[in-house]
């Protein structure tokens, strides 16, 4: 039977669709926004929504004693994070440690704040992770890094939930409809000082171009956010939940290669991204 479920990230994208999919099958949802405009219009629609910013821990422990206040949660999907494009090389310290503290830090301090709950009540731990937390590709890095570390650390937390009655699971999307382009905008102009890097002309000839001009058609193979929730209530409702859910062609063949290709390989399927 649906339960009451915390999907992070509601505003756009893959969490406002979850949050939409997982109402419309019966679920109690709590979501999350960081603005106060996307809050209102999630409770318009009849959730229960509160303010999260994951980079503030006192921002997740007001979260977490408002949602035990409510009741039981059935499960959690971490779904919240932001993409800061960029050159390596021209990636600050400060920027690569704020990307963390979202996409990392806060996911993880907002998990195992409930896991004592979920502990006494049984529960589920989706994480989205993504295509890009199975092979890395130019200009990505940052949210590479913060993706491959998720994967690593969900891994070592499902083997470690083993008899707990915690099942912990991983989405991992590749190219999917969503304003996270649009959204990167304001980090990329924060941190990058790409006029002054060595590759400005290559900034100039290909990411600047895919940030700020719109694309004429959808990437290759990229899919609605409905192709993701639909694997997040599988993963949520299923008897026997995959460790893992790959969605969209990419990711599929990333998740091959990265078993069966030589690194040279790998890189060579990573420049066709």
């Amino acid at each position: 039977m649906p339960g009451r479920v915390l999907v992070t990230g509601c505003s756009s994208g893959i969490g406002l669709d979850t949050a939409r999919r997982l109402q419309s099958e019966g679920w109690h949802v709590v979501a999350t926004c960081r603005k106060a405009e996307d809050i209102a219009a999630r409770r318009a629609e009849g959730m229960e929504c509160h303010h999260l910013e994951l980079s503030d821990p006192d921002s997740v422990a007001e979260l977490v004693s408002k949602v035990l206040a409510g009741g039981r949660l059935d499960a959690l999907v971490n779904n919240a994070a932001f993409a800061l494009p960029g050159a390596v090389e021209d990636i600050p310290r400060d920027a690569l440690r704020s990307i963390f503290e979202t996409n990392l830090f806060g996911t993880h301090d907002l998990t195992v704040r409930l896991i004592p709950h979920f502990r006494e009540h049984g529960g589920r731990i989706v994480n989205i992770s993504s295509v890009l937390g199975l092979i890395g590709i130019r200009w990505r890095g940052p949210y590479v890094a913060t993706k491959f570390a998720l994967e690593g650390l969900t891994d070592v937390l499902r083997l470690e939930m083993e008899g707990t009655g915690v099942r912990v699971i991983l989405i991992e999307p590749g190219p999917i409809a969503s304003r996270i382009r649009e959204n990167a905008i304001p980090h990329f102009e924060k941190w990058v000082n790409w006029q002054a890097s060595p590759r400005a002309d290559q900034y100039r000839k290909s990411l600047l171009k895919r940030l700020y001009e719109p694309a004429k058609k959808k990437d290759r193979f990229e899919l609605p956010a409905s192709a993701v929730s639909d694997r997040i209530l599988h993963a949520l409702t299923a008897a026997n939940p995959a460790p893992r859910y790959y969605v969209t062609v990419p990711t599929w063949i990333s998740g091959l290669g990265r078993r069966i290709l030589p690194t040279r390989a790998l890189d060579w399927l990573a420049r066709q991204g």
